[in-house]
């Protein structure tokens, strides 16, 4: 990752990596997502309008919300391994990077729906009916129920190699990870923690939709 995300490297070429990442990442849960949604994929195949409103929607949505929370957490990857001394170990994951991608996706989503609401008159052109919204709306998504549950886990599949290197540089799950699979390990262990924090999400959600209730 430092190769890919440091403090020393120019502008635009930490937010082209910042755009390829998103990409790379928002792929699999945008293919799932359409595989599992009945009658969806077939929709989309059809082409036309369809196809470019579902198009439209990921380019001028997803895509900017998936780009902006990885450009933020990646940033702090470079500034945290560029200060002397200092490795990407398992606790900035805990205590940074997982609260940036979930609490900057939860803000992004509120700001959207209350600019749609201003620009654009939907919710009945009702900031507080759009942020009324925001809660059940991401409920779904934590469940991959809505497209934006595919944004949402798209951050999460880009934090991947970020949980990897976090395992490689703690002393514990490093070691571990080493005597389990070799090198292997780190990506596997990742893996693990991302199931966590789907985990973790779906969690939220139940307790979003008792709350509503």
């Amino acid at each position: 990752m430092q190769k890919y995300f440091a403090i020393d490297i120019s502008a635009v070429r930490f937010v082209r990596n910042t755009l390829i990442f998103s990409l790379l990442a928002l792929l699999p849960p945008l293919v799932t997502f359409v595989a599992i949604t009945p009658g969806f994929g077939a929709m989309l195949a059809g082409g036309g309008p369809p196809l470019g409103r579902f198009m439209r929607q990921v380019i001028t949505n997803g895509l900017p919300v998936v780009f902006a929370i990885n450009y933020v957490s990646f940033f702090l990857f470079a500034w945290i391994v560029a200060r002397p001394g200092q490795r990407y170990g398992i606790m900035p994951v805990i205590l940074v990077d997982m609260p940036v991608r979930v609490i900057g996706f939860i803000a992004l989503h509120a700001m959207i729906y209350v600019l749609s609401a201003d620009w654009f008159g939907s919710f009945g052109g009702s900031r507080a009916t759009a942020l009324r919204v925001v809660a059940p709306t991401l409920a779904r998504s934590f469940l991959f129920e809505n497209i934006s549950g595919v944004y949402l886990y798209a951050t999460m599949v880009s934090a991947l190699p970020l949980y990897a290197t976090a395992i490689e540089n703690s002393d514990s799950l490093g070691g571990l990870a080493r005597r389990l699979a070799g090198r292997l390990g780190y990506a596997l262990f990742a893996v693990v923690m991302f199931g966590i924090t789907v985990l973790a999400l779906s969690a939220l959600a139940a307790l979003l939709r008792a709350f509503q209730a």
